[in-house]
């Protein structure tokens, strides 16, 4: 005879605590006891007993009776996410310098710092001495102000599997590194993950942070589905299914950046020809424009330069930009044409390149797409534009709490 297991009571409780959590999260507006229990499918009694714990962890605050959307006989007291008490860290290490910032769950920006540098072929050693040194008087303030640091994330920009080796990442010079290794992991046990896909994390409404009413990507629900482009020296991507990254087997999925446009072309830093990032990423263009080489065109100096030219007309500029933007479409119409989304958001430094390149890449993508007729693609500019990879990571940290609500409570 089979032995029935009984149901743990605490795991019961931690997952409706969860999703009570996740559903106030996504909403853009308050949402009363009566609208949570309808919502989530808990009893009123059951919802008032979780309601009660969340107010007293200070997860949740109320607000002014009668302003919630639904009214349910009395005026119903609104719930939303209490400001100052659950907070995530977000690290980063990109090619153009280092920073991390402190995140609280209502979505507001608690504390930041970031130094821009030169990164390629930096120490690691120093280079996260030196990020641990940032984080240090960040994480005093959290203290100070009596927030409970839950979690964190840590973004690079490169390959990182799930027991925290960085495989390679090429634009920093760093292959094969155990990232437990330096005290600053050890100390804080962040989730690693490549940029690409923790910046397309914080375009996700509601996903760890508060949803807010005219954030941005209005468009975009949280369970969603859209294709991230990351573009800087090197080109990032995701793909976002349903409101979750897929990560694929090994935690590699995504990498546009080096999809193939001429198997003849550039080569690239990754050993292959003519990937994406040859005619796209930020030095490619610069250099591809006569503007500058090795070192001195990853500057800001030269990108700044490359908008400059581009902008007066100068032909091998224009010829530069166009000859990446075709490569961009190229990659991006053969990705949907594998993945399925009808939504792109371009992250990264080729937004600057004029307020109508959405509308441009959108016109041309839907020319090619094969499903044009039935699923047009849209073309979004990021609803978090600085830092995003950062924010992601903050986002990762507070999904530490989200998921497993009781393990941070003091009773």
């Amino acid at each position: 005879m089979v032995t029935l297991r009984s149901i743990n009571q605490d795991d019961l409780r931690n997952h409706n605590l969860s999703v009570i959590i996740n559903t106030i999260l996504r909403s853009p507006s308050a949402l009363s006891r009566a609208d949570l229990a309808k919502t989530t499918g808990l009893t009123k009694a059951t919802m008032s007993l979780l309601s009660a714990l969340l107010l007293k962890n200070k997860v949740i605050g109320e607000g002014e009776p009668g302003t919630t959307q639904t009214s349910y006989g009395r005026p119903s007291t609104p719930l939303s996410i209490a400001h100052g008490r659950w907070a995530g860290m977000g690290l980063q290490i990109n090619t153009d310098g280092y920073g991390c910032l402190a995140l609280d769950l209502d979505g507001t920006l608690i504390d930041s710092a970031w130094i821009d540098d030169d990164m390629r072929e930096a120490d690691p050693e120093k280079v996260f001495a030196s990020l641990d040194a940032l984080a240090k008087p960040i994480e005093g303030r959290l203290g100070e102000d009596n927030y409970k640091l839950v979690g964190s994330g840590l973004a690079l920009p490169g390959l990182v599997t799930g027991d925290m080796q960085l495989l390679m990442a090429r634009n920093l010079g760093w292959e094969r590194i155990d990232l437990s290794r330096f005290a600053l992991v050890r100390r804080l046990n962040p989730v690693a993950g490549n940029e690409a896909r923790l910046a397309a994390l914080s375009q996700i409404p509601g996903f760890a942070t508060q949803r807010t009413a005219g954030g941005g990507n209005d468009l975009l629900s949280p369970t969603d589905s859209f294709l991230y482009i990351s573009t800087d020296i090197g080109i990032g991507g995701a793909v976002v299914r349903g409101g979750t990254v897929e990560v694929g087997d090994h935690g590699f999925a995504g990498e546009l950046g080096h999809a193939s446009v001429d198997l003849n072309g550039p080569t690239c830093r990754c050993g292959r020809r003519g990937c994406l990032e040859t005619y796209a990423g930020r030095r490619a263009l610069v250099e591809a424009a006569g503007i500058a080489s090795g070192a001195e065109a990853v500057s800001t100096w030269a990108i700044n330069e490359l908008y400059r030219r581009w902008q007066q007309g100068d032909d091998k500029a224009v010829e530069a930009i166009d000859r990446g933007l075709d490569a961009m479409i190229s990659v991006i119409v053969t990705a949907i044409n594998i993945v399925d989304v009808d939504a792109v958001i371009l992250g990264g430094f080729w937004p600057n390149l004029g307020r109508d390149l959405a509308q441009r890449l959108q016109e041309r993508i839907n020319r090619l797409t094969l499903g044009r007729n039935a699923a047009p693609v849209r073309v979004l500019m990021p609803s978090l534009s600085a830092y995003p990879a950062l924010r992601g990571a903050a986002s990762v940290g507070l999904r530490k709490f989200i998921d497993n609500p009781l393990g941070f409570f003091d009773n």
